[in-house]
């Protein structure tokens, strides 16, 4: 007959403790495994990440502001390390510069009237394209049409539709109506406001069809059995979606539009008209026609920070976000 015989086990020790140890191991009594914790995470990992950001958004940025506290132009370009040091002298001159202030209210006001009314027809066109029927890829694809092309070939097609002897004019004259001037004077400012519109949406409509597909199909049969309108379906089912994506895209867009080189400056020239003369083509009119790198620099920091003022305020939304969250 066989009896058992149980050891006694020593103090301190626990059943877990013996089974976190490998076969052939004890682990001393007392002591636990060390995991994965917040201190002892393999930071390293991230340095090849650094590194990268280092030399491609760092080393640039600082290299700008240093231009910008320098006198460099044509001159002093050879030698730009020896270039006098000037402090904020171009930033004075470029805030009392009258270009400089209407090409900033040129930027920000084409950008929140190519925002406000890309958003609705993004919104409208993801809803349309929501739900499935028959030629809805092909209605799809339609819509993409814009977002697919390069800026530069957008803006040379519809500097060619918008010459005086244009499709454009040629269509308007056949209707009983004038053509005019599209790439110059006052009519210049709504064809660039005209063309970004058309080649914007269908960014927001992406954001907007990613953000309605994480609507459950239940929240749409429950809101169809308790009889809800297609308006308050909008306002109470989908909108609510459509927040944070909705907010992203507006950001996104805007920052996009005031940072647009590409389509003025193939669609108007450089220097521009006067009219859509923003500040992307102004820095780039200072610096490589005007040969005044350092008053540019100044005109690009100023940029900088006014790109940085809408993304300060969605990050501090977005963590004001999720502070309520984690409270309820």
């Amino acid at each position: 007959m066989t009896s058992s015989v149980t050891e006694p086990r020593p103090s301190g020790s626990s059943p877990a403790a013996g089974a976190a140890a490998g076969p052939g191991e004890t682990t001393p009594p007392g002591k636990r495994r060390k995991g994965l914790s917040e201190k002892n995470r393999p930071l390293w990992l991230l340095i090849p990440g650094g590194l990268l950001m280092t030399i491609v958004i760092l080393v640039p940025l600082a290299m700008g502001i240093w231009m910008s506290l320098i006198d460099l132009d044509q001159y002093t370009l050879r030698q730009w390390v020896s270039a006098e040091f000037i402090g904020i002298q171009n930033y004075i001159e470029a805030a009392v510069s009258s270009d400089l202030l209407r090409s900033i209210w040129l930027s920000v006001s084409f950008a929140v009237i190519s925002t406000v009314v890309t958003i609705p027809l993004g919104v409208a066109a993801a809803v349309v394209t929501q739900n499935a029927y028959r030629g809805r890829a092909v209605v799809r694809s339609i819509f993409l049409i814009p977002y697919v092309l390069p800026s530069f070939v957008v803006a040379s097609v519809w500097r060619t539709m918008l010459q005086p002897d244009g499709i454009v004019n040629v269509t308007l004259t056949n209707m009983g109506m004038d053509g005019g001037l599209w790439l110059n004077g006052p009519n210049a400012y709504w064809t660039l406001v005209w063309v970004e519109i058309w080649a914007a949406w269908p960014f927001i409509y992406l954001l907007a069809l990613s953000g309605l597909q994480a609507v459950d199909h239940e929240v749409h049969e429950a809101s169809a059995l308790d009889g809800a309108l297609w308006w308050n379906k909008l306002r109470y089912v989908i909108f609510p979606y459509l927040k944070g994506p909705v907010s992203l895209a507006f950001l996104l867009a805007t920052l996009n539009h005031i940072n647009n080189f590409t389509l003025p400056y193939v669609l108007f020239g450089a220097p521009a008209p006067s009219d859509v003369n923003v500040l992307p083509i102004l820095v780039y009119v200072t610096s490589f026609q005007s040969f005044r790198f350092g008053l540019s620099a100044a005109m690009a920091v100023v940029s900088l920070i006014l790109i940085a003022i809408p993304l300060f305020i969605y990050l501090r939304a977005v963590r004001l976000d999720v502070h309520e969250g984690g409270k309820k």
